[in-house]
């Protein structure tokens, strides 16, 4: 099992982080198979492995399409009869799973588009079992920034640097606890054509995530330097490439500008909820 998930899926940059992170988290469990529920998983580009791997997985998207193409590739792949879908979106994830059931819940790309992130945070909770985690990827507000400054849309670099100037707290979604949106996100929105509903710093994520009863174990920087390679570059050695953003991914202040923030956040044992 392990060796599928470490050879066949550690495969580029983009993702070669998050793989890396959740291969040691399954070695964790000895071999057992775990119950996985994927929310926002769409087409299966981890379900699919993982349930190639002998485990369990649900995937929760709203989109029938992005369901249809996952059980496809699940039958291509073998692996239908442990893979199930569920249309709905992380907003309802209590009304689809049951409680305290998954080893392992996987919230990747969800939190920038939620109406309610500390709900979908305490849903997320709910779903693990006692000791089980959650693997979390969101949008960085800096990598945003830099990002913008660098292609010369200095409107939209400088709202987003402002928005990132509220309190970890409030700054964690547009307008804090209200969950409305502050005239420096609006901004930075129009200014760039952004559909992105928030971004986030690390200290904003954790507290998200804290909030709702879920201790962060591990940090992680996705693409620390993958979107800023030429690819000309990149294409020469992919290797080296992939060696470094897993080198520098844990690595402040590196971490901290890529692309996306990987945490993963374990729900306590009993007797330390």
């Amino acid at each position: 099992m392990e060796r599928t998930v470490t050879t066949a899926r550690i495969a580029g940059p983009r993702t070669a982080v998050i793989w890396s992170v959740l291969r040691d988290e399954l070695a964790g469990h000895d071999g057992r198979p775990l119950g996985v529920v994927d929310v926002g998983g769409g087409t299966g580009g981890f379900a699919v492995p993982l349930a190639e791997a002998g485990h369990t997985v649900t995937v929760v998207d709203p989109s029938p399409d992005a369901l249809a193409s996952l059980l496809r590739r699940a039958t291509d792949a073998g692996v239908a009869d442990r893979v199930r879908a569920l249309q709905g979106d992380a907003d309802s994830l209590g009304d689809l799973v049951p409680p305290a059931a998954a080893d392992l819940v996987l919230c990747h790309a969800v939190f920038e588009y939620v109406d309610d992130p500390d709900a979908v945070a305490q849903a997320l909770h709910d779903a693990l079992r006692p000791g089980g985690a959650a693997s979390v990827l969101v949008a960085n507000r800096a990598a945003a920034v830099l990002s913008r400054a660098i292609a010369g849309q200095w409107q939209a670099a400088t709202a987003l640097l402002a928005a990132g100037g509220e309190s970890a707290e409030a700054g964690r979604r547009p307008g804090g606890p209200s969950g409305r949106a502050t005239s420096a996100d609006t901004q930075a929105r129009a200014a760039a054509r952004d559909t992105v509903r928030r971004r986030f710093d690390l200290l904003g994520a954790e507290a998200l995530l804290a909030e709702a009863g879920l201790h962060v174990e591990q940090a992680h920087g996705v693409r620390v330097v993958a979107d800023l390679v030429p690819g000309v570059v990149a294409d020469a050695d992919p290797e080296s490439l992939l060696a470094f953003e897993l080198a520098a991914s844990a690595v402040p202040p590196y971490r901290d500008v890529a692309t996306q923030l990987h945490l993963l956040a374990r729900r306590r044992g009993s007797s330390e909820d």
